[in-house]
């Protein structure tokens, strides 16, 4: 299975999805202007990984902003991830600074939706 590499621009999140190093990480700032378009290549692999995924899979979340349209589509891959969990070990790690309540707070928003364990993670 080939990996996603997407290096981060100025409004589009840096992504790593690579199998062979279960390495899963969305990160940065989302706000493209056509979130639907950015993040359809990533829920497409994510759909393929999930009819044969690693043991574990530990997904991570390193955004330091996201804007509405792209909290829909963190959501679809949490969606995703939520199926997974059906047939293999799921973590979800949500990362956010220390004093950024807003991130912290989607953060905890998420793990009392989606069905899968999830880490909020403080740095």
């Amino acid at each position: 299975m080939e990996s996603i590499f997407i290096e981060a621009g100025q409004d589009t999140p840096s992504v790593i999805l690579n199998k062979e190093s279960n390495t899963f990480i969305v990160s940065n700032r989302s706000y493209p202007e056509d979130s639907i378009e950015f993040y359809q290549p990533i829920l497409e692999w994510i759909q393929r990984y999930i009819q044969k995924p690693n043991d574990n899979t530990v997904f991570e979340f390193k955004l330091e902003y996201f804007n509405t349209n792209s909290s829909k589509q963190i959501f679809k891959i949490m969606l995703l991830l939520e199926q997974l969990v059906k047939n293999s070990k799921v973590l979800i790690k949500w990362h956010y600074k220390k004093l950024d309540r807003e991130m912290q707070n989607h953060g905890e928003i998420f793990s009392k939706i989606i069905n899968v364990p999830f880490d909020l993670v403080e740095f």
